[in-house]
């Protein structure tokens, strides 16, 4: 076999002026990797607002490309010089992007995915039947009479920095709390609500807004900042509309829409128990059909 590919490349180089590059399987290791980190970057861009300054420094380059083309040496000479300056002005203009794209490379849990039943063997649940029950029967009691209503429950990201944007509530959680603090006119029915294991840590909380481009236009300022802070942390977030009075939930940067007391009950069974939705990961995905709402 080595013979043989000697020979063709001697024949190659001697009447075409070609040769053959040896390959071995870590090459072949090494092209897959770095398609896999073009394509993750490009699916990146195309989900935020990267895309339209992506498109402006195309436009830049070939620019310059046709300056050196046309041998336009004082435009080449000016672009030379500020190559280091654009560096750093494309580090601050996406400094929000490699932020979030840092933030979700940190918070994946490889470990966990691997070996689901040893990392989360000693976990208990993350809050009571009660507080699960209460949850979904607030919900769509609100939902019922179309009362806007944006509840975050925390999972391992603790949300301090959005929490200490609200007014502190840090009361046991219950349905009738939940409607009391949505229901209009009340000074705590504006901004979301943070839920820590059993509590309700704080009301009126700010969350960041997504800019993601791929969302419906249709929806409105809750739906935006539940997708905006599952892109920041590992929350779940439910969300009821209060033009339609349907429930939305928000996880892991997509939104699924339109979900029944029964799908929310199961998507909150596994949030609650760890171990379980470990062992069962990729469950939101089911849902895939309501996902990102085309």
């Amino acid at each position: 076999m080595s013979e043989s590919f000697n020979n063709l490349n001697t024949f190659l180089g001697d009447y075409f002026n070609l040769s053959i590059p040896h390959f071995h399987v870590i090459d072949g290791v090494e092209i897959v990797l770095i398609a896999m980190f073009f394509y993750m970057i490009l699916v990146w861009i195309k989900d935020t607002r990267a895309y339209m300054l992506l498109r402006g420094i195309i436009i830049v380059v070939v620019f310059f490309i046709v300056a050196a083309l046309l041998q336009m040496n004082t435009i080449l000479w000016l672009g030379e010089k500020l190559v280091s300056a654009g560096l750093i002005a494309l580090i601050v203009v996406f400094q929000p992007e490699l932020r979030a794209a840092l933030e979700r490379l940190g918070r994946s849990n490889w470990m966990n995915r691997l070996i689901p039943v040893v990392a989360g063997k000693d976990v208990g649940k993350r809050f009571s039947d009660r507080t699960l029950h209460d949850l979904v029967k607030a919900s769509y009691e609100m939902g019922a009479v179309k009362t806007g209503a944006l509840i975050v429950v925390e999972k391992e990201v603790q949300l301090t920095e959005y929490e200490r944007t609200g007014i502190e509530v840090d009361a046991l959680l219950s349905r009738q709390l939940l409607i009391n603090i949505f229901e209009k006119n009340t000074p705590l029915h504006d901004g979301a609500v943070i839920v820590r294991g059993d509590r309700v840590v704080s009301a009126t909380c700010y969350l960041p807004l997504t800019d993601s481009m791929m969302l419906s236009k249709e929806l409105g300022t809750r739906h935006r900042a539940a997708v905006g802070i599952s892109e920041v942390s590992d929350s779940v977030t439910i969300v009821v509309s209060e033009e339609t009075g349907k429930i939305s939930v928000a996880t892991e940067n997509r939104l699924i829409r339109d979900v029944d007391a029964g799908e929310l009950t199961e998507i909150l069974t596994r949030l609650q128990n760890p171990v379980e939705a470990a062992e069962k990961h990729g469950f939101f995905k089911r849902f895939g059909r309501r996902v990102l709402n085309k």
